[in-house]
Parts: C-alpha cells; structure tokens; sequence
C-alpha cells in the first residue's frame, strides 16, 4: 500500500516513517509538515493509507480529512494525542487510530486491521465511517469547552492549581510554557503545541511561534511601525506578533468590530 504520513512535528514523521519501513507491503510516498501542501499532493494521487495527526497549527487533521474526495478516500489512521472521550469515539468508528506515544506492538495492530479492511474495501464504508466519527469529536470538542479546565504549574517552590479562564498569556520557554496571570507567571513542562489543546476552551489567538494570548484579557491593542500588533493583558503583559502571524491576527480582530449602522 502506498502511503502518505501527515504530522507537523518532525520527529513524529520519523517514528512513524521507520515504523513503515519495517512493514514489507507499505511503500511511504510522502511525508509532510504542511496539511495544506499534503491535501494537494493527496488530491493529485491518493495513497491508499494515510497516517494523518489530529492537532496541527495551520490546518487540524479533521479538516484535511473533511476536504478530501469521498471517491477516492484513503484509508485513514489518525495519529493522537487526544482524551479518552475522543479514543471511545475512534473505538465504534471504523476509522484506525494511534494514540502518542507508541511502540512497535501497537503499531503492528494497527496495521493488522488496516490490511484487514483494505482486502474487503468493498464491504467498508469509508466516507461514512469518517463522517460519523468527526461527529462523535466534534460533539466531545463541545462538551469539553463548556467545561473550565484546570491546569497545574509550578512557581518558585510550590505548585498551583490555576484555571485556564485565568490565564493571560501562555508563551513557550524551552522546554517550558510560561503562564502569566496578572502579575503573576507560572512554568509547567509543556510544548505550546500541547498548552493549545488545554486552553481550547478559551480564545486562545496565536499571535507569534511561541505565544497565545486569551482574548477575554486583552484590554488594549495598538500597531508598531511596520504593521505589528501589540496587545495589552489585564494584568499589563505586553506582547507582540510576528510578521508570520500579522495577516491571522488583523482577520481576528477585524471580526471583533461593531458593523457600521
């Protein structure tokens, strides 16, 4: 089977590319960072298995699943690092998943049942198979926002329980995020890529690589020289984006204006 692996962080590719390289009857095609440049190459010639990541910064893996032919679907294995709601969901789909980290074992499985429905492609509802199961994660990504999360970081010597309504400003520091509430920050071991899916109960913007701010704590935005923005938190963080982020971040707030009368 051909195949095309879909993850923005390099060293996912790897694991799951060297995880192919050991199957005889899977030939890896292609491999991406960019869902967007992945959708077209998939568009122009379809592997027959896609490895695709749920979470990734410009486009998730659920609309890239969306946007593709229902003619010529792959078969799709959805690489995540995703609750157990959303693993109950993949589990009474007919739609594969791995779940970050994996070993070889679960791997293999995973391959096992793939093969499995790719021998009677004809008694397997792809399409259908994939739309049911982005309903069931959709209705979970619901539940979950209504809900006010905690998260637990750490400040000097001691740790907090902090509620991510709260929270400001989250910015990435090595292999730390950086949590500012009022005057206050916090560090908790994360990837920011990780600090998005805690936070996507709030309106989190991405303004830079390494920084989000909620949107409900903004309390003053302004323009440097060459067409960045500044924002003002509450509690008097400032932070600015990057050129990258510019374009994303005027369409945000153009959307928050009041429409003429």
């Amino acid at each position: 089977m051909d195949v095309i692996i879909v993850d923005d962080e390099p060293a996912a590719r790897r694991t799951v590319r060297e995880c192919c390289e050991r199957e005889p009857d899977l030939n890896v095609v292609g491999e991406y960072g960019d869902p967007r440049a992945a959708r077209e190459a998939i568009r122009r010639q379809p592997p027959q298995l896609l490895f695709l990541d749920i979470q990734m910064d410009s486009m998730t893996g659920m609309a890239l699943a969306r946007a593709l032919d229902p003619e010529t679907l792959p078969l799709i294995v959805f690489v995540t690092a995703y609750d157990h709601y959303a693993l109950e969901a993949f589990e009474v789909s007919a739609v594969d998943y791995l779940l970050k980290p994996f070993d070889d074992a679960r791997f293999k499985a995973t391959v096992a049942r793939v093969r499995r429905r790719h021998e009677s492609a004809g008694g397997f509802d792809r399409h259908g198979a994939l739309a049911s199961l982005l309903e069931q994660l959709e209705r979970g990504a619901r539940a979950r926002s209504d809900a006010q999360p905690r998260v637990l970081a750490e400040a000097g010597t001691r740790m907090h329980m902090l509620d991510v309504a709260q929270v400001e400003v989250v910015e990435a520091d090595r292999n730390y995020v950086r949590l500012t509430i009022g005057r206050e920050t916090f560090h908790a071991r994360s990837t920011l890529q990780q600090a998005e899916r805690s936070f996507q109960s709030q309106p989190m913007l991405r303004i830079s690589r390494s920084c989000l701010v909620n949107m409900r704590h903004v309390r003053e935005v302004s323009r440097t020289p060459r067409g960045d923005f500044i924002l003002v938190a509450a509690g008097g963080t400032t932070v600015t984006s990057s050129e990258g982020y510019r374009e994303p971040v005027r369409q945000y707030l153009e959307r928050l204006k009041l429409a003429p009368a």
